[in-house]
């Protein structure tokens, strides 16, 4: 039997461990062959540590060391033991074993190997800095091939835990030109995970380094996969043309022309075609024809100054139907539409199957969370929350108000708009002072009015007390230039009679005191009115009963608020004066002073001989929002298109200044309105004023009957 070949098979075995886990197994120690009890001794400890027994495993490789100290395999069993603690967990142990090895074998292979271990240990405990640290010592001196390679793919190692990917690309780079044929493929599969967590700009920075054509292959393949995951389809097809030029022979040059070619089918699409989803039909019609007008009017006028590009609408009608326009919009895929407009509802549904299908659809809907759907729908359409946002901008910034309270209806618009405009106060810092809802249903709000301003309830004495305490606090600076004007009386008085002189006041007779009880007793208690403003979310109907009611009830000197519903002339005629100075907000004013809204009212009015109204233009700007789009030369893509929806910065629409979120959603300039006379007026919003000057509002609201002229003023 050879003797050496058991030496053999331990050596192996124990390179094994030394270059073991995430290690290549690459390192091949040169030690004399050894025979007789220590040959048999060490053999057995490594039976035992093959077996999992390291304790007994330990024992032996000790007792290896204790007898045979300068034996050819000592630096093996200190190696052997080092391994043990670390798999036990005990890495400073085995640090402490290790740096026994190179203290007892400083010059041999052993050593060197212990060094790379106690880097490993560190890097097991986390301890990545000082990986880096002690790593920079040891590469100072002279490094064999093997432990220089397995140094710097550690070091790639722990550069890529700590989220450096850039420092371990350098770092596998590093040890890949030292690696043999047979030890690069493990080089590149940890060279390949740091290359997929690289940024666009580090693939930039790592190419302007390389020097003779490695990693740029990779780099070139890894940054193309990256691009079309993020379906940047441009950059994708761009990036990857060009790995396959430079690198025909490469081992992803396949799989990259197998990506190219899913690309071009992606590419296939009629670019200048788009989808429309409305309901012509069903109880929501007749808003499906209003949205027909404005899309069909910015065709008209979009092809008429653009001649180069036939933009082609395909219509489809909802009926309001979820699963219609769900099935819509795959006939629009099959038709091979660049984007869709609308629906006005269903939009969910429709939603759903557009981003299934990776159409960018632009939804005319308020439905909440709608482009939570997915990167590719869009919404162009004005919502409660930006209404709220809007009226209490102008409110607390231009006009300095503070104090807010809400009178609402009990019903899902009212608490919508109750919740979202409390949520808003004190977001901007305000207070609401009173909350009073009502039932949709009535015609009499003296109740809700009385509880909003404590008319009614009885009010304790001792209340009573203290409210006029209240007031009078508020009040201290009027009381004290009362106080002041009257010792001006009192040092100027030019009247010389002497007050003792002064004939005496006759005493009230007690009939006198009596009527004067029993008129104090009649009279009614005034309103508290410890509010700025009033916003009523509701229709023209009801807020116009309830506008003159709070007149009724002197509820004077305030401002009122309310939503778009207010934009209807049937609010002045039954508000009469009392809502004049009464703003709101809408996503359209036809009377606006704009160039672009009145070319476009002047244009609605001779095709169609009528006014716009909101949904005709939002579904105009919809459309010429995606003409422009499609008609741009670098839109070659689906995904494009929606790069560049999310990139649209403030559209000068007839809606308002238009962009949209990260998430599709839109950001639009509201417009805000006020009631003058018998019309309405654009506010503008650009710089604030004080409340005393009033350079916004014309007037306090409730307060001036005059402004409504020609009107019966009792309410």
């Amino acid at each position: 039997m050879n003797p050496s070949k058991p030496i053999a098979i331990i050596l192996l075995l124990l390179l094994q461990i030394v270059l073991g886990g995430c290690l290549p197994k690459t390192t091949v120690l040169t030690v004399p062959v050894e025979t007789g009890p220590g040959k048999e001794l060490f053999s057995k400890a490594e039976k035992l540590f093959q077996a999992k027994s390291y304790q007994k495993a330990r024992e032996a490789y000790n007792e290896y060391i204790t007898r045979f100290p300068d034996g050819p395999l000592a630096g093996g069993a200190f190696l052997r033991i080092g391994t043990i603690q670390e798999a036990l967990g005990s890495h400073s142990k085995a640090r402490d074993v290790y740096q026994r090895l190179i203290d007892a074998y400083p010059g041999s292979s052993f050593a060197r190997d212990a060094r790379v271990e106690i880097l490993i240990s560190y890097y097991n405990e986390g301890m990545y800095s000082e990986v880096i640290k002690q790593a920079a010592d040891f590469l100072k001196g002279t490094v064999p091939r093997v432990s220089y390679l397995r140094t710097h793919l550690l070091l790639g190692d722990t550069y890529l835990a700590m989220g450096s990917p850039v420092d371990a690309v350098t770092n596998y780079v590093l040890a890949y030109k030292k690696a043999k044929d047979s030890e690069k493929k493990g080089v590149i599969s940890r060279l390949e995970e740091a290359v997929a967590q690289l940024e666009s700009e580090e693939f930039l920075f790592l190419l302007n380094r390389t020097e003779d054509g490695f990693p740029a292959g990779y780099l070139l393949y890894q940054l193309g996969l990256n691009h079309l995951e993020e379906e940047d389809y441009e950059d994708a097809e761009r990036v990857l043309s060009i790995f396959i030029e430079n690198f025909p022979g490469h081992e992803k040059s396949q799989q990259a022309q197998i990506l190219l070619e899913t690309i071009s089918k992606n590419s296939v699409y009629s670019r200048y075609t788009i989808g429309c989803l409305l309901p012509f039909s069903g109880p929501y019609g007749a808003y499906g024809n209003r949205a027909l007008k404005g899309v069909e009017l910015a065709l008209n006028r979009f092809s008429s100054q653009n001649v180069d590009h036939a933009i082609k609408i395909i219509f489809k009608d909802t009926g309001s139907d979820p699963d219609k326009a769900a099935e819509a919009v795959k006939e629009l895929f099959k038709e091979n539409v660049a984007a869709i407009i609308g629906p006005l509802v269903t939009a969910e549904t429709a939603g759903v199957e557009a981003q299934h299908s990776g159409i960018p659809i632009i939804t005319l809907t308020q439905k909440e969370d709608i482009t939570q759907i997915g990167d590719y729908v869009f919404r162009n359409f004005f919502t409660p929350a930006m209404q709220v946002k809007t009226i209490l901008s102008f409110a607390v910034e231009s006009l300095g108000l503070k104090r807010f309270a809400i009178l609402y209806p009990d019903e899902n618009y009212g608490t919508t708009f109750m919740n979202l405009f409390w949520d808003e106060v004190l977001a901007h810092g305000g207070r609401i002072v009173g909350v009073e809802s009502y039932n949709s249903t009535h015609t009499d709000f003296a109740d809700p009015i009385k509880k909003l301003v404590g008319l009614y309830y009885e009010v304790p004495e001792d209340l009573k007390t203290e409210k006029n305490r209240a007031y009078e606090d508020e009040n201290d600076l009027d009381l004290i230039d009362n106080f002041v004007d009257m010792d001006f009386q009192f040092a100027y008085d030019t009247d010389d009679t002497d007050p003792a002189e002064e004939p005496a006041k006759e005493p009230a007779d007690e009939q006198t005191k009596e009527t004067d009880q029993k008129d104090e007793e009649k009279k009614e208690p005034e309103p508290i009115i410890d509010f700025d403003a009033v916003f009523i979310p509701d229709a023209p109907t009801k807020s116009g009963l309830i506008i003159p009611q709070l007149a009724y009830y002197d509820v004077q000197d305030i401002y009122l608020f309310g939503t778009n519903l207010w934009h209807s002339d049937s609010l002045i005629e039954m508000s009469r004066q009392y809502a004049q100075g009464a703003v709101l907000t809408d996503g359209f004013f036809a009377q606006s002073d704009s160039a672009n809204v009145k070319d476009f009212v002047k244009d609605f009015r001779k095709t169609y001989g009528e006014d716009p109204g909101f949904i005709e233009a939002v579904a105009y700007d919809t459309a010429m929002i995606l003409f422009e789009m499609v008609s741009r030369p670098e839109i070659r893509y689906r995904s494009a298109l929606k790069r560049g929806l999310l990139q649209l910065n403030n559209y000068e629409g007839v809606t308002g200044l238009t962009a949209f979120d990260s998430s599709g959603d839109v950001r639009k300039k509201l417009f805000l309105l006020q009631i003058k006379g018998r019309g309405f007026v654009e506010l503008e919003r650009h710089e604030p004023v004080n409340r005393e000057q009033q350079s916004v509002i014309s007037s306090p609201l409730l307060n001036d009957p005059t402004e409504f002229s020609g009107v019966n003023s009792n309410p």
